[in-house]
């Protein structure tokens, strides 16, 4: 006999309330396997998958029209699970990094100090890549781009660290929802992203050199390395920022 749940079991099981479920019900998100006698709303395995889809896409601030219009989509469900696993993860170690640095700044407060900077800033690391980008693109390309981020005012640091951060949480969340890499909101994506690499200097997209070369090689990097892949949601989230961009390169 296949498993079901009650309402009331779903509900405690997901944390939420017979009412919210009801309400899922009747806007078409997640209607009941069957009604059994008295009116009484039962579940089965599935509906507890889309459950979690629906509690997933909340996650990621998604109103219900939205949640509805991506459910609707021809999307695999095991692909979709994949790619928010690793956005999950992917926030799990943000946010640790960001209690780690709220906890040290607060720690120096009540000793009457200034918080270290570098420990307020946890997350942007760039001299971590120091061989890497001089292997890549030259001493120099590493020089110039470690100059300008020096030169910045600590506001400007924190107002360029949001603005990555946005654009990485915005790939994340169109990946989540299983959007398609050619799709118009992807391409957005893409044109944002290259016009962020264009602003730093020191790299092919800020210095009008092979601009198709550098994006196309990077975009293979996010999958090939797990390191950059993880900013995105783990190989399936890069694997949609790189065909995203391969498009809008394309197209162009």
């Amino acid at each position: 006999m296949t498993r079901e749940w009650s309402i009331q079991e779903l509900a405690r099981l997901a944390g939420t309330t017979s009412r919210t479920l009801r309400h899922y019900g009747q806007v078409g998100l997640l209607s009941p396997t069957r009604t059994g006698t008295g009116g009484y709303r039962f579940y089965d395995a599935a509906a507890l998958r889309r459950l979690q889809h629906i509690l997933l896409l909340r996650e990621l601030g998604l109103g219900l029209p939205r949640i509805a219009e991506v459910l609707a989509e021809d999307v695999d469900e095991t692909a979709a699970l994949a790619t928010h696993l690793g956005w999950l993860e992917t926030e799990r170690a943000r946010i640790d990094r960001q209690i780690a640095a709220v906890a040290s700044t607060l720690d120096a407060r009540r000793r009457g100090e200034e918080p270290m900077a570098e420990n307020m800033f946890d997350g942007f690391d760039h001299t971590v890549h120091r061989e890497e980008v001089t292997e890549r693109w030259g001493a120099d390309a590493y020089a110039r781009s470690d100059a300008w981020w020096r030169g910045m005012s600590a506001d400007e640091k924190k107002g360029w660290m949001e603005r990555s951060a946005q654009l990485t949480s915005d790939w994340s969340d169109a990946a989540g929802r299983g959007i398609r890499p050619d799709s118009e909101k992807a391409q957005e994506l893409a044109a944002r992203h290259i016009a962020w690499l264009e602003s730093i200097p020191g790299t092919p997209a800020a210095d009008g050199g092979d601009l198709r070369g550098y994006v196309l090689g990077l975009a293979d990097m996010y999958v090939a390395d797990d390191r950059f892949g993880a900013n995105y949601g783990g190989t399936a989230g890069a694997t949609f920022v790189r065909d995203a961009l391969r498009h809008h390169l394309d197209r162009s």
